[in-house]
Formats: C-alpha cells, sequence, structure tokens
C-alpha cells in the first residue's frame, strides 16, 4: 500500500486549493488535493512539504492531522493521510504538475469530479469548513 501524504491548503478567505491531474496520469482529468507519495525514510509531513514545492514550487507548513482514507485502485492501493497545511505566498503558487488549480469554496467542491478516495474528505470538509 501506498501512502499518500495529501494537503488540504487554505487561504485567508477559507477556500480550498484543488488541482486538476494532468493527462497521460491515471485518473487524469480528475480534481484533487496537492500532495503525493511518500518516499523511503520520510515522515508525512515532510512528504507534504516536499511534494507542495514539486508542484506548486512554494513552501508550506503542515498543521494539523484530519483523517486517513484507504482506497483500492487499477493501478494500486493508496491510504490518502490528509493534513491541513498553510502557504504564506498564495500569490506565487506555480502548477508545476496540475493542468489547472483553483480556489474553491468547501460548498463548492461538489462542483468538481474527484477520485472515489476524496470523496469521504470533501465531506468532511463540507461539514467542517
Amino acid at each position: 500500500m501506498k501512502i499518500v501524504g495529501t494537503a488540504i491548503i487554505t487561504d485567508d478567505k477559507g477556500r480550498i486549493l484543488i488541482g486538476q491531474r494532468p493527462e497521460g496520469k491515471a485518473l487524469a482529468g480528475l480534481w484533487e488535493f496537492p500532495g503525493g507519495k511518500q518516499e523511503e525514510g520520510e515522515t508525512v509531513e515532510q512528504c507534504i512539504v516536499r511534494e507542495i514545492s514539486e508542484e506548486l514550487d512554494v513552501h508550506c507548513v503542515v498543521g494539523d492531522y484530519i483523517m486517513s482514507v484507504s482506497k483500492v485502485y487499477p493501478h494500486g492501493e493508496f491510504k490518502l493521510m490528509v493534513y491541513l497545511a498553510k502557504i504564506a505566498d498564495v500569490e506565487n503558487l506555480k502548477a508545476l504538475v496540475h493542468q489547472d488549480l483553483r480556489w474553491v469554496s468547501a460548498a463548492e467542491l461538489k462542483n468538481y469530479e474527484f477520485p472515489p478516495a476524496d470523496v469521504e474528505i470533501i465531506t468532511y470538509l463540507q461539514e467542517n469548513f
């Protein structure tokens, strides 16, 4: 099972950052929360900091743990470890991996198509944000 560090990044307006998965990757075109696979020797928090730097070219500060969600897909079994995260420099985000980035309210998440593993996360966000 692959561990995926997943960041719920919010701005000062309470909106949540989502990215659209690029063509050529599994689940292409679907929306997701930033993050990625944990590497050997890395904590989940370190994974999130590294992945946000690689995906968005900014530094993040990892906050509280929210939840974990496990899901089996045709391309593997994944456990998403979900944490709150903050970025001080939101104006300088770059979509280095994603096709598109959006800031959306928790209520607006229902307007985007996400992978099945994210459904439980979205439900949590809609109830708590």
